[in-house]
Formats: C-alpha cells, sequence, structure tokens
C-alpha cells in the first residue's frame, strides 16, 4: 500500500518533476537468483528529508549503492539532481555524497586535519577556513586539534557528515548513520542532519529504527521485500491504523527519558538535577495516552 500515488498513475505532475531532487521509477535489481529490488518508486522533494525504513535485508542499502552510482539497476531509471544515474553517471558524483554505515575518517590526524584533507583531495579553495567553518557549524570546535581516535562515537559520525559537505554537494546520502551509536550520540547526528536540511541539502536517510525515522524525515517510505509497501508523511502513515482510543493510564518514563534526565540534555550537573527531577514529578502524575 502506498499513500503516495501519481496524478494518473503514470508519472509525477510537472510540478512535482521540478521539485524532486531523487526520482526512481521501477527499479529492479537482483544478486544472482536473489531479487532485491522488485520495482522500486519514489521522490524526494529538494531541500527535505525522506527517510527509506525497513529490516535488515529489505535492500535499503542496494538502492543508495544504485542512486550512488556504485551499482547499476537491471530494470528501471533514477534520477539525482536531474541527472540520469546510469547515462550520466559522472554529474550524479558531482552532485551527492555519501556517508556509509560507519564513519570514514583518519583516527591518526586531527579533526581539522581530516577535513583539510578532504577539502584538497576535493580541490576546494581555501581548505582551512572551510574546515574551520564546518568544525564550528557541527560543534566540533574544541577538539579541532583532538586526533580522532579520542573522538567518540557521535563526535566521529558528525565529523564524518562534516567531511560530506565539502564542495557543497546538494544531495547527500545517509546510510544507517547512528548504527552503532548511544543514545547521546544519536541525538547529536539528529540534530546535525535536522540542520542540514534546514539549509537546503537534500537528505536521504536509510535507517531501521523507527524512531529515528520519527522524529527525522517530512516523508517516510517503507521498503518490505523489495517493494516500497507504504510512503507519505508521519501523520498519513499513521491514518493506515483504525482510529485510537483513549483510556486513562499512568505515564511510565522510557529508558531514553532516564538516561537524558540522569546525564542532563544539556550535559551540565544542574541541568541534570533539574532534569531528573522533572522526570520523577511527571512519572507521580497520571495522562492520558493513546492506545
Amino acid at each position: 500500500m502506498s499513500i503516495d500515488q501519481d496524478h494518473d498513475g503514470t508519472g509525477p505532475t510537472p510540478g512535482q518533476a521540478r521539485a524532486a531532487a531523487i526520482r526512481v521509477h521501477a527499479l529492479e535489481r537482483s544478486y544472482g537468483e536473489v531479487r532485491v529490488l522488485r520495482g522500486v518508486d519514489f521522490e524526494v522533494t529538494r531541500g527535505s528529508i525522506f527517510a527509506l525504513l525497513g529490516s535488515n535485508g529489505a535492500g535499503k542499502t542496494t538502492v543508495v549503492k544504485i542512486l550512488s552510482t556504485l551499482l547499476k539497476p537491471d530494470a528501471g531509471t533514477a534520477t539525482v539532481a536531474g541527472f540520469d544515474v546510469v547515462t550520466h553517471p559522472a554529474d550524479v558524483r558531482e552532485s551527492i555524497s555519501l556517508t556509509g554505515q560507519f564513519a570514514a575518517v583518519d583516527e591518526v590526524l586531527t579533526g581539522r586535519e581530516n577535513l583539510i584533507l578532504m577539502a584538497r583531495l576535493r580541490r576546494v579553495k581555501d581548505a582551512g577556513r572551510i574546515a574551520d567553518d564546518l568544525l564550528a557549524r557541527f560543534q566540533l570546535a574544541d577538539a579541532a586539534k583532538r586526533r580522532v581516535a579520542t573522538y567518540s562515537g557521535g563526535m566521529r559520525r558528525r565529523l564524518d557528515i562534516a567531511m560530506s559537505l565539502i564542495g557543497n554537494p546538494p544531495v547527500i546520502f545517509l546510510d544507517e548513520p547512528t548504527t552503532g551509536l548511544d543514545p547521546q550520540g544519536r541525538i547529536e547526528v539528529w540534530t546535525s542532519v535536522k540542520e542540514l536540511a534546514g539549509q537546503g541539502t537534500t537528505v536521504l536517510l536509510t535507517t531501521q529504527y523507527l524512531d529515528e525515522a520519527e522524529q527525522l524525515a517530512d516523508r517516510i517510505a517503507i521498503l518490505h521485500e523489495g517493494r516500497i509497501i507504504a510512503n507519505g508523511t508521519l501523520a498519513e502513515l499513521k491514518q493506515l491504523l483504525p482510529p485510537a482510543q483513549i483510556e486513562y493510564v499512568e505515564k511510565q518514563p522510557t529508558l531514553e527519558d532516564v538516561f537524558l534526565a540522569v546525564v542532563g540534555a544539556g550535559g551540565s550537573d544542574g541541568d541534570a538535577g533539574n532534569d531528573l527531577a522533572s522526570a520523577a514529578t511527571s512519572t507521580a502524575a497520571t495522562s492520558k495516552e493513546q492506545r
């Protein structure tokens, strides 16, 4: 089932075509006898965050590899930033950046040195200034001169995303960006991704974490057994379920609520104490929740 339907079942309207940063139609891909993609269709609007949600083996990474020209499809078409991934792969590569499941950073170098190295590889002028701007943008300025080997998982991932932005690509692919991160590291990455879209970058995010898609995405597509079975905003997808019944229940904090209350969302001890007291008060009260 798909919430998002074409205007006549054959393709997008002219307005949709102009606004789409990514267009995928009837995409198929097999590995030997295994059909991984069985006719995938979706579009991603410019400057938005689009989450491709699915379990392990659903085909999410295969879609990203095709869109980033690392694989060729067996059938179907895909365009990125207006360029066909098969007939104009060089133009697609000039328009994108890909961040894989694990941070591709040099642990021997400092954070600033990693960024300068990437800027020089991309032949970008004024590499030092660009590095400093990105360090400030991703809240890494205080750690700029530290070796990356000393960074936390969240800091490494933020540095990895910052390196992906050198050259100002209009489209960025994030393949399960928070895999292996602790809760605080995940929230740091979520903040960075939201900032990307806020500044006009189109983000295609693959994830198997439901809360991640819920927190970040403007639109969510569910990929299952090689097909998109649902595609829409969070509100639209919720309409697929029967209306909720309201009951009075005691509100219990989640483990994430406890963790953030104890460590403090802002990182200071004073804030942590206030957050913990607030969490305790909230737990004692009762509230309406939907089941």
